[in-house]
């Protein structure tokens, strides 16, 4: 058996964890139910032990989001001088941790994107230089290091900043289709009804998708817009809502359960997704389990999981009259948004944690074998 060392910003039972912390813990728990041992250094948060288990993963806790990039790297150092290990998976998902500087080759980065340019959405541009810089350094500190991403959109980018392509794999997510699931028995919402889920931040764009509603609603006036999620943003795109007189037809619904989500999913008619990235699109996927059509930017991640024209259309970023007309031409037909919502289905049926598992677990261990063949 394998000994694993793993390194992520946050882990599955962080307050913030979203698709990139799912996405590695499935991967995790599955070495560990084989038997591997794997030891996972992640940032802690106010209420989070310094050290846990669950899943048969050791986990511990050091540093907090605005130093883990040095204090995690340290942390590990010194385990690693302790506890040799077969295998370093580092998941690059915000400033990197820069592992190779002093654990080699031995690093297989996991990525499921980068911000590059984005970044500025976000921040100040104080901080949005530090991060953009600090993912200069990628193609060089890990110039020996495999590299497996989530969507053939990351793997073109990380190209494009000089990542040889030959070192990339690509592995798709996968999905927990005992949770997200069609239930037809629940039944639409009376009204035509859009959503859009995941994180309320300022680069998720949502603003966009606001103002592509008050579009939708001069042809459709009962229509209403779910926001779910929770951050930063919440505020500002209320009083937006307000301003252009939409208070009474969006509801700002902050953080739910995954099963209060399931079920709103389930009862309501389109995703909208204005994302200027993403790495793949979970919650594309998730909408899509659940029967629902998207409408996304023709962006990075999200070009690779929405099938343009088949379970959902793709827009321009940005384009907020091309999102609402795409909007309307589904609400309003019935035909095609029941076609479309079939395929959306069946296109989720596709990706499992399992084949994601599998596949990323066969990497990880010929990539042991061979480091094991080098070795003089």
């Amino acid at each position: 058996m394998a000994r694993f060392v793993a390194v992520n910003w946050r882990d599955l039972r962080h307050p913030d964890a979203g698709g990139a912390e799912v996405h590695l813990h499935e991967i995790l728990k599955r070495l560990a139910a084989d038997g591997h041992e794997v030891t996972y250094f992640v940032s802690g948060f106010p209420g989070g032990a310094e050290e846990d288990r669950y899943d048969g993963i050791q986990v511990l806790r050091s540093g907090r989001w605005y130093d883990a990039n040095y204090v995690i790297p340290g942390r590990v150092r010194a385990f690693l001088r302790s506890h040799p290990c077969d295998l370093v998976i580092e998941d690059i998902n915000k400033i990197p941790f820069l592992l190779p500087a002093f654990a080699g080759p031995k690093v297989v980065a996991v990525v499921p994107h980068l911000f590059g340019g984005t970044v500025f959405r976000e921040t100040n541009p104080l901080f949005a230089s530090y991060v953009y810089l600090w993912e200069k350094l990628i193609p060089s500190v890990y110039r020996h290091c495999r590299f497996v991403v989530i969507s053939p959109s990351t793997k073109d980018d990380l190209i494009r900043r000089g990542v040889r392509g030959d070192r990339i794999d690509v592995v798709l997510c996968g999905l927990d289709h005992e949770v997200y699931r069609a239930m037809p028995a629940l039944g639409r919402f009376d009204n035509p009804t859009l959503v859009h889920f995941g994180r309320v931040r300022k680069y998720k764009s949502i603003d966009v998708v606001i103002k592509a509603f008050a579009l939708v609603k001069e042809k459709l006036p009962h229509a209403r817009l779910l926001i779910i999620g929770d951050g930063p943003e919440r505020e500002s795109l209320a009083r937006l809502a307000r301003r252009m007189g939409l208070g009474g037809s969006i509801e700002f619904l902050g953080a739910v359960g995954t099963a209060d989500l399931v079920n709103l999913l389930n009862r309501s008619h389109l995703f909208l997704n204005a994302s200027p990235k993403e790495g793949w699109g979970l919650t594309v996927i998730e909408a899509n389990a659940c029967g629902l059509p998207v409408i996304a930017s023709r962006r990075p991640g999200l070009q690779d999981s929405v099938k343009d024209g088949e379970t959902g259309f793709l827009v321009e970023y940005g384009d907020v009259s091309g999102f609402a007309a795409k909007a309307a031409e589904l609400l309003a037909d019935a035909e095609k948004w029941a076609r479309m919502s079939a395929a959306a289905v069946e296109w989720a049926r596709s990706f499992t944690w399992d084949r994601t598992g599998r596949e990323m677990k066969k990497i990880f261990l010929d990539e042991i074998e061979t480091k094991r063949d080098k070795k003089p």
